[in-house]
């Protein structure tokens, strides 16, 4: 079993391990994925010394939560840490007729609701779908203009002037010992930093070897104000592990031709592209965890041997002269 290195959550106590398991997969609703199957991926993740587990209640409307509090119910709970999130509740739904076109391993429909009640709400029931007495790290899922488009503004102030008291309620009550908000772009995180105070962001595709946007302005903005990164999607998707898939969708002909000029760099230092891009977005001092999201407990174990494949420095420094890496990118040493 590996040891991997700790690192802090903003300015709290909680330390995750560099490498932490995404659960999105494993819900099952974008691939299948079955139920024994998930577990076996969280299983593994243990096994590897991953010691930082996320998960939602959207992740398979439930299926992604019980298979992780059923695999880590008997380990010491203070020995990993827990992230799930708010802003979705989950509603039954007996007809079995979905309207969102994804698989619903479980009868429920999620229901954005980012108030104060429902913040209360969808964190109580997490810990009874985990079967888990404590979550650590609780993240606002899926709020900004990305997700909601016009509805956004609304949904924003209702976050600011409701659901924000409930974080602050949780975490003064040490009923969790961070929050932050959980998404896909960072535009909506810096309106966040203009009126609150956050532990963490869970940033999704949006600071990898293939996208470093967050270098102008969010990142720095972190590091100033004592937040966290963990990075979702480190992998774009699939793009960066040679699937066609980029932000949930087949990619475009820019991305894709992006993708094979930084490939084409990886292949003349004989580099997986998958090793370079799990190992490029640790090397920023704001990013606290990548937390790639596995579809089988193979694949997991394939992302191990790529974050510990050995990268010389000229392949970084051929990207960044090739124009492929932002110039003030910090790259792994």
């Amino acid at each position: 079993m590996a040891t991997y290195a700790r690192r802090q959550i903003g300015r709290t106590e909680l330390q995750v391990t560099e490498l932490g398991l995404g659960c999105a997969t494993l819900g099952g609703s974008r691939i299948g994925v079955a139920r024994q199957a998930a577990e076996d991926i969280v299983a593994a993740a243990w096994d590897a010394g991953v010691r930082y587990i996320d998960t939602a209640p959207f992740y398979g409307v439930g299926q992604a939560e019980r298979a992780v509090g059923d695999v880590m119910r008997d380990h010491a709970r203070d020995d990993w840490v827990l992230s799930t999130k708010v802003g979705r509740l989950l509603r039954p739904n007996p007809t079995g007729i979905f309207s969102d076109g994804r698989t619903h391993p479980l009868p429920f429909d999620p229901v954005y609701d980012y108030s104060y009640d429902a913040i209360m709400r969808s964190f109580e029931d997490s810990l009874q779908r985990l079967g888990l007495a404590r979550i650590d790290i609780l993240y606002v899922h899926d709020i900004g203009r990305y997700q909601h488009g016009d509805a956004h503004p609304g949904h924003m102030k209702t976050l600011r002037e409701s659901g924000y008291r409930a974080l602050e309620s949780l975490r003064g009550s040490g009923a969790v010992s961070a929050f932050g908000i959980g998404v896909n772009e960072r535009e909506v995180l810096l309106e966040a930093m203009e009126w609150g105070q956050w532990d963490a962001f869970l940033l999704a595709g949006r600071y990898t070897l293939l996208e470093q946007a967050p270098l102008n302005d969010l990142l720095p903005k972190c590091l100033a104000a004592g937040t966290s990164i963990v990075v979702g999607g480190p992998l774009n998707s699939g793009i960066l592990a040679g699937r066609d898939t980029w932000n949930y969708a087949p990619a475009p002909p820019e991305v894709i031709a992006r993708v094979k000029q930084i490939a084409a760099i990886c292949d003349s230092h004989r580099v997986p592209l998958p090793a370079a891009a799990l190992q490029f977005p640790l090397a920023h001092p704001a990013v606290a965890a990548i937390i790639p999201g596995p579809r089988t407990a193979a694949e997991f174990t394939e992302n191990l041997g790529f974050l510990n494949h050995r990268i010389p420095a000229s392949l970084w420094s051929d990207l960044r002269q090739a124009g492929l890496l932002h110039p003030a990118a910090p790259v792994p040493s």
